[in-house]
Formats: structure tokens, C-alpha cells, sequence
């Protein structure tokens, strides 16, 4: 069986900057979590690549996974530790390197130094959505995704996607900028275990969740201006709404109405930090996840709502319905006035509507890491 190598350059830069971990970081964790027994990590450094010996890599890999307060120390020992060493572009021929995160793949030096390693990448594409929707990303964005596909496509090995969706569009970016695919799988991503939720709501009234960083793709501008007209309806006895995520880039028009807005302010909760176990407990009471994004190349939120019994209100995209199929209510992302009867038909007590996709949802068959993992062994055990 060949080496494996993990790069963990990005999990170990977001935990010593003290950021939260995304959902690629998460996938990213479940690799490290499914390989910690037979692989090294790798930690770029600028044009220097890093090879942690195994046992450093355990350590490595076990703080990654259950971080404590003095991971900044533990990392620049561990690692600076290696760094002293000279290490030239280290050889690592024939070895396996998962690359998770798109990380370093739009740098220009990235593509010479795996080159030299002689290393065979294998990389997990999450979506095309700065190639395909650049007006829903940062300025530049779509550029830097560009190069980014393309030495995908140019290094790979071997490509895991999140979802057929992803590979379709990966396959679609190869047939029309003329390059070659590489041999691909899609495997679903499991949704992460949550602790138990609490049996107390955190909140009295009928309440929604929206859970994602806050960004023009995600579309919370069409839920707020909703939650303005359900407020002017119904007044005191309208839904709450809880915004659950980061804020992000481009969005100073949801913020404006989350900070300014007077008819959304003991209606509207925004949660930018919140706790797994806080997480599950706002899930589990809630009358449904919202998810009405313009574009997902998966759609974990959606994985995690139906994983645990909760009915979801989505957009009608082709990754959720790879993953639910026909057990979500679907909404096209603009069509405001369908997206307002839904939520005021969850609303009421004993909805009937929710009732039969709480029926539906008894049939949902979650995606399981081990049949990604299965998916992706199977890949490599292809590729020899």
C-alpha cells in the first residue's frame, strides 16, 4: 500500500489565527481523523515544504483534532522543530498527498514543488461556484479559481468531489477549457456528530434557523425582507428567525438591516459564534432549516438538518437533490412569495405541510463517512 500524506498548511493556519473551523475544515478533520494511523502531515512554509516524521505527525494530527489552549506553542515546536532540518523539496515518489482544501493551489510555485516531490496529489474539490457565479464571490476571486482548476486538473492523480453536482461541473470546466480529466469520484460528506440538544428551547416562539457565513451567494437579503413583511402581518406572533454564521464578504446590506433595522430587532437573533452543542439545540426545536442560496456545490447544512430529524426549506439546486431528493420543500432562490407561504405554513401548530415532510424525512438515508472513505480507498487502490 502506498504512502499517504496529509497537507494540513490550512487547518494549521485557521487554528493559530483562533478562527472557527469552516465545513472544508471539518472535511479536512475527517481525513486526518480517517488517515491518523498511516499517514504524515505536510506543512508548507513558504517555497519550503515540511514533512513531519510519523510520530511528530501523531501529535500533529491529535491537536488538530481536539485543539487545547496552548496549540500555538505545541505547532511552532513541532513544526519549527522540522523546519530546522535541511530539507530540500523532499522526495516523496509514488507517496499519496491529499490536498483538502484547495489550499496553496493558486499559488504559482505550488505546481514546481509537487513536481519535484514526485508525489501523486489527490485533491477534493469542493465546487466551481467563483467559475460558474463570479458575481456571488470576492473581486478576483474567479480568476484565482481558475488557476486553481487548472492545476487540478494539470497535477491530479485523482479528484474526489463532494457531490456528482461538483464533478459535473469539474468535468464540464475540463471539456471547455480543453484539458484533460482525471480519474474522479463523487462521495457524499457525512454531517458531523453533534452532542445531544438540550430538551429546553432556546427560544418560546416558533422559530427558523439559516445556517451559513454570511454572503451574497446564501441569500439572507431575501429572508430579512420576509421577516420585514411577516412582522408588518402578523406582528407580535411572527416567527423568530436565527442567523447562525460568520459574517462574511459583500454583505453590508443584511448587516445593515441585522444592526438598523427596527422591525427585525427582537425578531432577527444573529449567532456569529456558536457551539455545537448550541447548534444542535437551536436545530432540533426549530420549525425548519432555511437554505436559500443561489449556488452550492454541496449543502451540509441541508446534511446536518435532515441528519438529525429537521425539516428543510431549500432552494431547488441539483446538490440537494442529490442528497434528499424529494424530501425537502424546494423553492426557487427568488421567488419570495412561495419562500413567505412555506414559512407561514410552518409556522402554524400541527402544520400539515411540515407534518408530511417529517414523514418524508423518516426515509432520509444520511451520507456516512464510511462510504466516502470506501469511495475514496477504492479510488486509490484504482490508481495503484
Amino acid at each position: 500500500m502506498s504512502d499517504v500524506f496529509i497537507d494540513v498548511t490550512r487547518l494549521v493556519g485557521r487554528l493559530m489565527k483562533g478562527r472557527l473551523p469552516t465545513g472544508v475544515d471539518r472535511v479536512s478533520l475527517a481525513y486526518v481523523r480517517h488517515f491518523f494511523g498511516r499517514a504524515q502531515a505536510v506543512v508548507r512554509l513558504g517555497s519550503r515544504t515540511i514533512v513531519l516524521p510519523r510520530p511528530a505527525s501523531q501529535t500533529l494530527f491529535g491537536q488538530l483534532l481536539a485543539p487545547f489552549p496552548d496549540f500555538n506553542r505545541s505547532m511552532l515546536w513541532l513544526i519549527g522543530r522540522e523546519a530546522l532540518k535541511f530539507q530540500r523539496d523532499p522526495c516523496l515518489r509514488g507517496a499519496f498527498l491529499f490536498n483538502t482544501g484547495h489550499s496553496g493551489l493558486e499559488q504559482s510555485g505550488y505546481p514546481g514543488q509537487l513536481r519535484r516531490q514526485r508525489v501523486r496529489p489527490l485533491f477534493l474539490v469542493h465546487d466551481l461556484i467563483p467559475i460558474s457565479h463570479p458575481e456571488y464571490c470576492r473581486a478576483g476571486e474567479s480568476g484565482r479559481h481558475v488557476t486553481r482548476m487548472n492545476n487540478v486538473l494539470s497535477l491530479a492523480h485523482g479528484v474526489i468531489t463532494n457531490s456528482q453536482a461538483t464533478l459535473d461541473a469539474l468535468k464540464h470546466y475540463a471539456r471547455k477549457s480543453g484539458q484533460r480529466m482525471p480519474p474522479a469520484v463523487a462521495a457524499l460528506l457525512a454531517a458531523p456528530e453533534f452532542p445531544a440538544p438540550s430538551p429546553v428551547r432556546p427560544l418560546a416562539a416558533p422559530y427558523f434557523v439559516i445556517l451559513s457565513t454570511i454572503e451574497p451567494r446564501k441569500n439572507h437579503w431575501l429572508l430579512l425582507q420576509l421577516w420585514r413583511r411577516l412582522v408588518e402581518q402578523m406582528g407580535a406572533s411572527a416567527p423568530r428567525l436565527v442567523v447562525i454564521g460568520q459574517r462574511g464578504w459583500e454583505c453590508e446590506n443584511v448587516v445593515a438591516l441585522l444592526e438598523r433595522c427596527e422591525s427585525l430587532r427582537d425578531v432577527v437573533t444573529e449567532l456569529p459564534a456558536c457551539s455545537d452543542a448550541d447548534l444542535a439545540t437551536y436545530l432540533h426545536h426549530s420549525q425548519a432549516l432555511l437554505f436559500p442560496s443561489f449556488a452550492e456545490g454541496y449543502g451540509m447544512p441541508l446534511v446536518e438538518a435532515l441528519s438529525h430529524g429537521v425539516p428543510v426549506i431549500a432552494s431547488d439546486l441539483p446538490a440537494f437533490r442529490e442528497i434528499a431528493g424529494r424530501i425537502p420543500d424546494y423553492r426557487d432562490p427568488l421567488d419570495a412569495l412561495g419562500w413567505m407561504a412555506c414559512i407561514q405554513s410552518y409556522t402554524r401548530p400541527e402544520s400539515a405541510e411540515r407534518t408530511v415532510q417529517l414523514n418524508r424525512l423518516a426515509h432520509f438515508v444520511a451520507p456516512t463517512w464510511s462510504r466516502h472513505f470506501q469511495l475514496v480507498e477504492d479510488l486509490m487502490e484504482r490508481l495503484g
